[in-house]
């Protein structure tokens, strides 16, 4: 069998496994999910809340923006607390105040310590004890835990009803004034916090253990992390270690070397002109800078009111855009550019790795762009409109907010962008197929670029399989499908596909071994990465086998970026193969700033917060963000700004570039965002850390503990990097402007030799 066969035997086996896990315990999740109760009453029969009231509650959740305003169970955002863990804790105290009053003190803090011992030992009994009965779906809570439920949603019809005592601390949360106008909302918004509280505080049958595997943090009632959670832990940096060494040890003794390949004397696309397509494509590039711009200055405004919770340096722009909607828009104009540029970037290489025009292609471009900007706008409205609560709650997961971090967009949207991403998918292999009819060396680089096009494609259809009134752990499942195994996954199959075709075409790889390298390097990232999708459920009401195949896969998602730095200099080093190369300079360092990131975004701090005993403290801490900002940007950001700029250079030919905005693109970009996280994100995020260790995540993400000046101080600091972020944006923006006006090309070519 030859090394090609191997390679692709290789491949599919490492996708057939990895998906055969993936599904089998996915199983598990749907079968051991919390139970959500028909009915919870107290001892002596009444009615407290349905199940009808908790999922009617859940969709009142979504459309104040779910996840973008708060977290539920760690996912979410980070200046409103984690509803689940806030409502857990002050049920918990109001629980130990009600007995305290019974005893005749006027708080808890009041009675002695002895007292205080044993009411505390009484409420991790009262909490902790599952009283679910599977014959009637019926959860029985006492008369006394039921005055602590409703004072705790007393507070909670207050915060998000406008009582002006709490005014404060909507601006702390940087809350609207008035989220939740309609008080019947309100009353099923609560009885969706109490279930996701007393999923995290009650034993599963027959265990000891939550049915969130003790999340979140929280010593009143006894959550600490599990035996499993350790282990698992442990065996997860094991793992690295040994893979790791395993690699380098490989690399080091492998007796087969790169095949060295004397480059062309001229450029070989220098004589590629252009189909009346690939110049179709010129204008996914404007959309690409312009939503770049947009989620750029969207970001800098929800930091901002991370310190001034319902204005932007005094103006009232909160009444307009909260911070639960400018995070929205922040999350998926990043979603939208960074796609954008992958497809934009598929259909331009179509035409050229097929090298024909397929009849009425451009037409297809065209109708997907049109459809593109249909999407991106309605959707954009349809949030605004969702989160200011004029629509019905169906119409508002249809049309309006999902509530979920990544897919927000309304239901209705997203099937207009599943199928804008079918007929995307149709003009790749319209445009691919005489290259896939095709005998010849480049056929398995074309397999692999065909494969993972239809991959991106047909993906996002995970997010068809939850909907408004869907289990909490089920939809996590799902939404992880598409976020985890599109961005995570694929992407980067697509973009190491696309990246050797382009080199292979140079002539600078030889087509055979640039085949088998991606195929290789595709398996190493799935093999990880499909599975390693579970790292996101480790507290999301899952059993712990799901820790314990997160732990040990997302381990191995590390061990491909140790590859990077090697990979980084060798692309560094094909700019300068031939004179013809430096033309492709800026795109190539763009590659490189990607491998960068890689090793530290989605590597140091990507394991960071990876294994289970790190997560059960970290998680919906401000040491996420430090991950998704370098990981997201870094990887996937960098990666299609480079994209753009290789198109660029092939749709204005031989015309050379005037560099200096780029220079100053590039820095400011890498720059800018390094300070953010380390003057800002970083710190605050180890000092939660801290507080979520010594006090409970309740804590961590407090008003009390986020707004002390020191702390407030920090989070002001982002405005340094932020600001050096901001002149490289709107450096890259000027550059690509001045492509269309002529400003940015120097007006004699050069010879393409």
């Amino acid at each position: 069998m030859s090394d090609l066969k191997k390679s692709w035997w290789l491949l599919g086996t490492t996708i057939a496994v990895a998906f055969f896990i993936l599904g089998f315990f996915g199983r598990e999740v749907y079968r051991q999910a919390p139970p959500i109760p028909e009915r919870v009453v107290t001892a002596d029969g009444r009615l407290l809340m349905s199940k009808d009231d908790i999922l009617t509650g859940q969709q009142v959740w979504q459309s104040t923006g779910g996840q973008q305003l708060g977290s539920i169970w760690g996912h979410g955002a980070y200046q409103a607390p984690d509803w689940s863990a806030d409502w857990l804790h002050r049920e918990a105290l109001a629980l130990l105040q009600v007995w305290s009053e019974r005893e005749g003190a006027a708080s808890f803090a009041a009675l002695s310590a002895d007292r205080q011992a044993v009411l505390t030992a009484r409420l991790q009994r009262e909490l902790r004890a599952n009283s679910f009965d599977p014959a009637s779906g019926t959860v029985t809570v006492s008369a006394d835990r039921q005055a602590a439920i409703e004072r705790t949603a007393r507070h909670y019809d207050d915060l998000f009803g406008g009582a002006p005592s709490l005014a404060q601390l909507r601006e702390d949360y940087a809350m609207r004034a008035v989220t939740v106008p309609d008080p019947e909302r309100r009353k099923k918004l609560t009885a969706f916090f109490f279930w996701t509280s007393w999923a995290a505080s009650t034993e599963r049958p027959g265990s000891t253990v939550t049915f969130t595997n003790n999340w979140p943090h929280e010593p009143l009632i006894g959550n600490r992390p599990t035996a499993a959670n350790l282990l698992w832990s442990i065996l997860s940096v094991v793992l690295l270690l040994a893979a790791v060494g395993t690699l380098v040890w490989w690399s080091a003794f492998r007796g087969e070397a790169e095949p060295v390949v004397e480059p062309p004397a001229a450029d070989p696309l220098a004589a590629v002109q252009p189909t009346p397509s690939m110049q179709a494509v010129g204008k996914y590039l404007a959309v690409v800078t312009l939503l770049f711009g947009l989620q750029v200055l969207l970001g800098a405004l929800t930091a901002h009111y991370t310190v001034e919770g319902q204005a932007f340096f005094g103006l009232p722009l909160a009444e307009w855009i909260p911070y639960s909607l400018s995070r929205t828009w922040h999350v998926q104009t990043g979603v939208f550019w960074i796609a954008t540029a992958f497809l934009a970037t598929g259909l331009f290489l179509g035409p050229a790795v097929g090298g024909a025009e397929p009849r009425f292609q451009r037409l297809g471009v065209n109708l997907l762009f049109g459809a593109l900007l249909l999407v991106v706008g309605g959707s954009l409205l349809g949030e605004f409109l969702g989160i200011h609560q004029q629509l019905g709650l169906d119409a508002n997961f249809w049309f309006g907010h999902q509530g979920y971090e990544y897919v927000d967009l309304g239901r209705g949207w997203q099937i207009a962008l599943f199928v804008g991403l079918l007929l995307w998918l149709a003009l790749m292999l319209r445009a691919l197929a005489p290259a896939l009819a095709r005998r010849d060396e480049a056929r398995p680089l074309v397999l692999m670029f065909t494969a993972a096009s239809a991959a991106i494609g047909l993906m996002y259809g995970a997010g068809f399989f939850f909907g408004a009134r869907t289990h909490l752990s089920v939809m996590e499942y799902w939404r992880w499908w598409v976020v985890h195994l599109w961005v995570e996954g694929f992407f980067e199959v697509f973009a190491t596909a696309a990246l050797a075709f382009v080199f292979a075409r140079m002539g600078l790889i030889p087509n055979r071994h640039a085949a088998q390298a991606v195929i290789a390097t595709s398996a190493l990232y799935l093999v990880g990465g499909i599975p390693g999708t579970f790292h996101h459920l480790y507290f999301s009401g899952t059993p712990s086998s799901i820790m314990a195949i997160g732990a040990v896969f997302s381990a191995l998602e590390v061990v491909p970026l140790v590859l990077i730095g090697m990979e980084a200099y060798q692309t560094s080093r094909k700019r300068r193969a031939a004179p013809w190369m430096e033309r492709y300079r800026w795109p190539i360092r763009f590659f490189v700033g990607v491998a960068f990131w890689n090793l530290v975004g989605a590597g140091l701090f990507g394991f960071l917060i990876n294994p289970p005993i790190a997560l059960y403290y970290m998680q919906g801490l401000n040491t996420t963000p430090v991950h998704a900002h370098t990981a997201l940007f870094g990887v996937y950001g960098l990666l299609s700004l480079g994209l753009v700029l290789l198109v660029a250079r092939f749709l204005t030919e031989n015309c050379p570039w005037r560099e200096w905005p780029l220079a100053l693109a590039f820095w400011g970009t890498n720059l800018g965002l390094a300070l953010m996280v380390l003057l800002s994100l970083l710190p605050v995020g180890l000092a939660q850390t801290w507080a979520s260790v010594e006090h409970g995540l309740w804590y961590a993400r407090s008003a009390e503990f986020l707004q002390q000046p020191w702390m407030e101080t920090l989070r002001w600091l982002r405005i340094v990097g932020d600001t050096i972020f901001l002149a490289g944006t709107a450096a890259f923006a000027y550059f690509m402007l001045g492509l269309w006006t002529g400003w940015s090309l120097q007006r004699e070519p050069r010879d393409p030799a």
